[in-house]
């Protein structure tokens, strides 16, 4: 069999002419946001001013990095995001799995579809009504707080409570964007073969059996691919989320790298040191993403790339 001709590439990008025009803006937004501020991180490496520019700001080399671990303040930071993090892998990711598997056993479609539409809402409700909605709730004077005292349980101030706060902020995120991040493992459940249930049911597999030896082995891929993708955003912990809480519960319990960046950099002008710290995280996420992703292929996944 003759292998098919190579199309030159002048052919194809007229061919694909429409197609090219759509992908443009996004191509655009992503260049414009994403990719272009990239070079700034040259900061990191200077002693950098604003009103010399990178052009004459004096270069450091490696002090910024040096100085940013003398800081207790960094470590801090460092400390309280690998904590929250490791209780969002916990409890926050498979919350989606867990809320997706449920919607996809319930019989009715009108009584999935109105469930679903609820568990959707708190994804676009923005940070500052999520975290007031929880004050009014947990707070001093909140409905759980009054009541539970009422009834001879002092709770106090969960809101501003430094012990509970990683757990609170957990949870938080868990009720915004559980229903949102279940979409993809429903889409992803919608794409098995309706004869393997058919087929595990005729050999005596019950609900429990069919979840276990058909649901999960057929979202799996999307689960592992997910996972590393999170893996690669490990150290985002939800920047406004912290920061709307911070004063109440103080730095001690609520810094994380991002709110150190924020605060060392753009308040207290601390330019190169900060963006050192951000470039840290980005290069620690990357080298994450990667080993998880060769991790994958390893035990026969596809990952997110080959």
């Amino acid at each position: 069999m003759r292998k098919a001709a190579r199309v030159p590439l002048r052919h194809r990008l007229r061919r694909d002419k429409a197609l090219l025009l759509l992908c443009l803006p996004g191509v655009a937004y992503f260049g414009a946001f994403f990719y272009l501020p990239l070079l700034g991180n040259v900061i990191a490496f200077q002693d950098y001013q604003p009103f010399l520019g990178f052009k004459h700001s004096p270069y450091v080399g490696m002090q910024n990095f040096v100085a940013l671990t003398e800081q207790p303040e960094f470590w801090t930071a460092v400390y309280n995001t690998l904590e929250i993090t490791a209780l969002q892998l916990l409890l926050y990711f498979p919350a989606p799995i867990a809320l997706a598997l449920l919607l996809n056993s319930l019989v009715g479609e009108t009584l999935r579809r109105f469930v679903q539409t609820v568990v959707y809402l708190p994804h676009f409700l923005s940070w500052v009504v999520v975290v007031a909605m929880f004050k009014q709730v947990l707070g001093g004077t909140g409905t759980v707080s009054s009541f539970l005292n009422d009834h001879g349980v002092g709770v106090g101030n969960i809101m501003t409570n430094p012990d509970t706060f990683k757990l609170l902020v957990t949870s938080q995120m868990i009720w915004k964007d559980c229903g949102w991040g279940a979409i993809i493992f429903l889409a992803a459940m919608a794409s098995i073969d309706t004869a393997q249930y058919e087929s595990a049911a005729m050999d005596g597999a019950g609900p429990w059996r069919r979840m276990w030896h058909v649901t999960l082995p057929g979202i799996r891929p999307v689960i592992i691919m997910l996972l590393i993708l999170r893996l690669g955003d490990i150290l985002n912990v939800g920047f406004e989320q912290m920061l709307l809480q911070r004063e109440a519960v103080g730095a001690e319990a609520s810094e994380v790298l991002d709110t150190y960046v924020y605060f060392h950099g753009v308040v207290d002008g601390d330019w190169g040191m900060s963006t050192a710290a951000g470039l840290m995280k980005g290069v620690i996420g990357l080298v994450l993403i990667l080993a998880a992703n060769k991790l994958a292929h390893r035990f026969g996944e596809q990952g997110v790339y080959k």
